[in-house]
């Protein structure tokens, strides 16, 4: 069979499974469409968790950027899973006690105010925009391959989809068809990327594979790219061009802007006891180092494939007529093209003037199975897994989007007197407005799916991060402390990823980024503003009633803890 009837087969089945799934487990209260009733177990909340962390971004854009940029995509890998460590430490057990819906019904309680709870509701929607963005591409990236589609067509279908089952089945529904989506997506992953570790290197283990020889040889991969990367004009793959300052920064970025996403955070809401909060972070750790780990290999492998097959082993390019199958199936989406510049009629790749061609870097896990020359149902279960990755996330996000709307804006602000049937009524239409909203993001985008994403993480470091941290572990700072930094946080940050994203992207350089530290790693600066506007205006404003330092103690300490020594 042909990749598309595969994909029309294996893409079919997992979606059966997801509708199912979403009308099985449909939400029919606020409580189970907020955070599916919670009584979902800590393993299946674990799984839950890493479908939804694991975005379009880590599935299909984190490989990619590895593969194309080499040593310097080693940032997106170490920032993203240094922070999962971090919320799941740090903050998650605590929220969890704290027992409240979102982010912003946590910053109202504990900031005792209403401005402080409008201010979180905008930078939920704002952060959860801009990532819900990034994941309309990817299923749009998926969408237009297996299609063979346009792009934009492609995010057309994937926003409908996302439409059926993020509206109707809310976090009950959400919560079990991302345990079926983790399923589906880790085996995509792994699969693919076992048959070309044993194709290249003869191991099965992909992570070995990438630091053993290539099979016949006594050449290492990663040797064996340096050389055909360098020698095609590329910096040397195992090499780094971005500063240390620069990278640092970036990394901080990722790492704090996870402890501040609002719709990971909402995952530890669904399970019954704060003990199951810790237990489900865990196992979720364990799920997302699967693909995490598998990612670099993936990345390299892909790469030396890529190379071979468009500059063919004497690397002096392939004839048109004679190009890859993953080529020709790649330029239907209009995100792979050729233009003959030395009128040779020869396909040719490389890092300077010679190039010839133009590859999406969101393309490479997509196109591994083709590079690799593996079956056509390998190729269709990659497929399969991209979609999840990417409709899990999406939804997650939605949900975000649609309860700060329904639950925050309009519950507890404007119309405290809505009825249950009423706010679940506004979600849903909160989450249809946003799909819309994050298809347009989707069909003009910002930059490639991972970049994205960074900037989604910054803007959740900026604002977030320093407002939860401090309302959990320094009970005297007080509400105008708070506002004061998350405005001065997120609009500091989003003022500069305008400037050099959309206002003038040609500035976009070391030269004219501050310090050095380019528009994914300013959320780390944004964040530093924001912790130190929000202890000054602490220094010189009100000091927090006693009741709400009580209440914050109360979290952090188990009653009874200490009562021993008093006696």
């Amino acid at each position: 069979m042909d990749i598309q009837t595969w994909t029309f087969i294996l893409v079919g089945i997992t979606f059966a499974l997801y509708i199912g799934i979403a009308i099985w487990a449909r939400a029919g209260s606020t409580s189970e469409f907020y955070v599916a009733g919670g009584g979902v177990h800590p393993v299946a909340n674990g799984m839950a968790t890493a479908a939804d962390w694991m975005s379009a971004a880590s599935f299909i854009s984190m490989a990619g950027i590895i593969s194309f940029v080499g040593y310097d995509g080693g940032v997106y890998l170490m920032g993203w899973t240094g922070g999962y460590v971090l919320l799941a430490l740090c903050l998650a057990p605590y929220l969890r006690k704290f027992g409240q819906f979102t982010v912003p019904d946590f910053i109202g309680e504990r900031y005792y105010s209403k401005t402080a709870r409008m201010v979180a509701v905008f930078c939920a929607i704002f952060v959860s925009f801009t990532y819900v963005a990034g994941q309309m591409r990817g299923v749009g990236v998926v969408f237009a391959r297996f299609l063979e589609v346009d792009i934009n067509m492609g995010i057309i279908i994937g926003m409908g989809i996302v439409f059926f089952y993020a509206v109707l089945g809310g976090m009950k529904g959400i919560t079990y068809t991302q345990v079926a989506q983790f399923c589906v997506l880790i085996f995509a992953f792994l699969v693919p990327a076992i048959f070309t570790s044993i194709m290249v290197t003869g191991n099965p283990i992909p992570q070995i594979g990438m630091g053993s020889t290539i099979t016949g040889t006594d050449t290492y991969v990663l040797d064996k790219l340096d050389g055909l990367t360098t020698e095609l004009g590329f910096t040397a793959y195992t090499d780094g061009s971005k500063s240390m300052v620069d990278v640092f920064f970036i990394c901080a970025a990722l790492m704090v802007g996870t402890a501040g996403l609002p719709h990971v955070i909402i995952r530890f809401f669904t399970v019954p006891r704060v003990r199951d909060a810790r237990i489900s972070a865990g196992w979720a750790l364990l799920f997302i180092s699967l693909l995490y780990t598998t990612a670099p290999a993936v990345a390299a492998f892909a790469r030396v494939n890529m190379i071979e097959t468009i500059n063919g082993p004497d690397m002096k390019g392939v004839a048109a007529a004679e190009a890859p199958g993953w080529v020709t199936n790649w330029e239907k989406t209009g995100l792979v093209s050729w233009e003959d510049k030395n009128g040779d009629g020869k396909m040719f790749y490389s890092g300077d003037e010679r190039n010839e061609m133009n590859i999406n870097r969101d393309i490479i896990v997509l196109a591994s199975p083709e590079l690799a020359k593996l079956p056509n149902w390998v190729v269709a279960l990659l497929a399969a897994g991209g979609l999840a990755a990417a409709l899990s996330t999406a939804a997650g996000l939605l949900l975000v989007i649609s309860t700060s709307i329904s639950h925050d804006l309009l519950k507890k602000g404007f119309k405290p007197d809505m009825t249950d049937k009423q706010e679940l009524l506004a979600a849903r239409v909160g989450a249809a407005v946003a799909i819309v909203g994050a298809g347009y993001l989707g069909i003009n985008p910002p930059g490639f799916v991972a970049q994205v994403v960074a900037f989604a993480f910054g803007l959740a470091a900026a604002s977030f991060f320093p407002a939860i941290i401090l309302g959990i572990f320094y009970k005297k700072m007080n509400k105008e402390g708070a506002i004061a930094g998350m405005v001065s946080g997120i609009v500091f940050t989003a003022a500069y990823i305008i400037y050099f994203k959309f206002i003038n992207p040609a500035a976009s350089t070391p030269d004219n980024w501050w310090f050095g530290i380019s528009p994914e790693g300013i959320g780390t600066l944004g964040m530093c503003v924001n912790f130190v506007v929000s202890i000054v205006v602490n220094k010189f404003t009100a000091e927090v009633p006693t009741e709400v330092q009580d209440m914050v103690e109360s979290i952090r300490y188990p009653k009874g803890a200490g009562q021993a020594h008093d006696h």
